[in-house]
């Protein structure tokens, strides 16, 4: 049967390859070109101040996180409503922007002080310390505005417009991170670059956010309200996360040392391969998962179907790896070069990572968002249970089997909770679901 043929009989297969060829084809520039400007941030800092810069980038996500609080899953939930009508759609992102920006103050109030203490007790200056952190407020702003901006050609699937604006953000960054370490080594430049990266960025995403949404009218209360709803269920987690999502590095930089700091970001930098995947499948399908009709065994099929494509695709990746990792390892350069039984644990706990995640996004997009509390408190008591039996967290491969142990409990946590709340306790009848 020929390639015509088949797209007659099946146009969906015609419609999808295109989608995947166009949004593959770029997410490979995009993450290419920011995989390039990590592995050249590794091998041009020394391994002292590539541990600065993962305390820095570290606390960044957790700063992102806490300012964030579940209000972008807010706005998705209730964009994908109203994704047709630019002024609600308008009032939706409105309403999250003016949120965002109440949460980032506090965010910056807690946690400033904390990457203060840990940059100084690792042996950075007071000023030195100072200047790295006046450095990361950009890019904590900026990533903040970009996340909620995406929203909305998310949702119109614009994805060729939102390809190019992400070209060009690493495109800039490549620019500006090339010749400015070269000169000036040092973790606060390159934290700073990256910040001026994504304000162009935002730009751009401003520009295409504005033919399809009126993001200029007032916040609307009843969206706050709505959209609150969510940020109460996520907001706990959110703090959990805070401190369980990067608790390896929290965990290396309390117990060990600054070369152990640098082992840990290295080998996490060399798994950012796997942003490819995720982002593929949250511009692409967690939008449309999003929009799906109010049917229970679609909603769960679909839910499922993605998981299993992940996890067969996440056991090729770590097979590979465990087959060459000194292959893995020459790409950091000769200062990593003996962690070939930590590589192999980082793309188990980094594929398990990425499972979890897209599921959380999933169902989220949903509105499907596990109780805070037993949540928290399940993977409370499991931690803690893996670090007092099973690990030992003073050395970097204990750290990174808490991981594994970790997220494995979570997954399952998670897809638990999905099928309970899906097949007991939501109302299919209601259109809002």
């Amino acid at each position: 049967m020929t390639v015509a043929e088949l797209s007659k009989r099946f146009p969906f297969l015609l419609k999808w390859g295109k989608l995947l060829g166009v949004t593959g084809g770029a997410q490979v520039l995009i993450q290419g070109l920011g995989f390039v400007v990590g592995i050249y941030i590794i091998r041009v800092l020394s391994q002292e101040q590539y541990a600065y810069y993962t305390l820095a980038n570290t606390m960044l996500g957790t700063m992102t996180v806490l300012a964030d609080g579940g209000i972008s899953t807010g706005v998705m939930a209730e964009g994908g409503k109203r994704w047709q009508n630019p002024d609600e759609l308008g009032k939706v992102l409105a309403t999250g922007m003016h949120m965002r920006r109440q949460f980032a103050l506090g965010s910056l109030v807690v946690s400033v002080p904390i990457l203060f203490y840990l940059l100084n007790d690792q042996g950075l200056l007071w000023w030195e310390s100072g200047l790295l952190i006046l450095c990361l407020i950009p890019a904590f702003l900026a990533a903040l505005s970009g996340s909620l901006l995406q929203i909305v050609p998310r949702l119109h699937q614009n994805i060729n417009e939102l390809l190019r604006i992400n070209v060009q953000l690493n495109v800039v960054r490549l620019l500006l991170t090339l010749p400015v370490l070269f000169f000036f080594p040092l973790a606060s430049l390159a934290i700073l670059a990256s910040g001026v990266g994504q304000w162009v960025n935002n730009f751009q995403l401003r520009k295409l956010s504005l033919k399809r949404a009126n993001w200029r009218v007032a916040a609307d209360e009843g969206y706050r309200s709505r959209i609150m709803a969510k940020v109460k269920k996520i907001l706990p987690g959110s703090i959990y996360y805070c401190v369980s999502g990067q608790i390896t590095v929290w965990l290396i930089a309390i117990f060990s040392d600054t070369e152990n700091i640098a082992n840990i970001g290295a080998l996490s930098r060399l798994m950012m391969v796997l942003t490819l995947v995720k982002l593929c499948i949250d511009m692409l399908i967690v939008p449309r998962y999003a929009r799906l009709p109010s049917d229970k065994g679609q909603v769960i099929a679909r839910f499922f179907q993605v998981l299993l494509l992940v996890l067969a695709l996440s056991a090729a990746i770590v097979g590979a790896v465990a087959l060459f990792p000194d292959l893995f390892l020459w790409i950091l350069g000769e200062q990593y070069a003996d962690l070939q039984y930590e590589v192999v644990l980082m793309t188990i706990s980094s594929c398990l990572v990425l499972v979890s995640g897209i599921g959380y996004m999933m169902a989220s997009s949903r509105g499907i968002i596990p109780n805070p509390y037993l949540f928290i408190a399940f993977n409370i008591l499991a931690q803690v249970a893996i670090l007092y039996f099973l690990v030992d967290y003073t050395t970097l491969a204990g750290v990174i089997m808490f991981s594994i142990y970790s997220t494995l409990l979570n997954l399952l946590y998670r897809v638990v909770d999905f099928l309970y709340q899906t097949l007991f306790k939501i109302d299919w009848t209601d259109s809002d679901v």
